[in-house]
């Protein structure tokens, strides 16, 4: 079974995902590109990680998140959806995320 056929549980449309306290993402020449600071860790984002974590500041919804990304690169939105999900559940069990 690959990752993408991995189950993933599912978000509320409604949730409004945000980085916690202490966690941010910044734009690191010496990283190379866009990174997610924690206290302690550093993980770096590619441009798409990067693209979906700048919409998570609380205010938006996963459904108005999903709907954006969906449109700004012309993709299937439940294709979108499937991996912002998967994606944003990765980083909130590594506590990086609040959901």
């Amino acid at each position: 079974m690959s990752e993408q056929d991995t189950v993933v549980t599912p978000i509320a449309p409604d949730a409004r995902p945000r980085l916690p306290h202490g966690v941010r993402l910044v734009h690191s020449e010496a990283q190379g590109g866009w990174v997610l600071l924690a206290p302690e860790r550093v993980f770096k984002a590619d441009t798409i990680a990067a693209e979906i974590v700048k919409r998570c500041t609380g205010e938006s919804t996963l459904a108005a998140i999903v709907d954006d990304l969906a449109q700004a690169y012309s993709a299937p939105r439940e294709r979108v959806l499937a991996d912002v999900t998967r994606m944003l559940r990765g980083l909130a069990e590594k506590k990086l995320l609040e959901l």
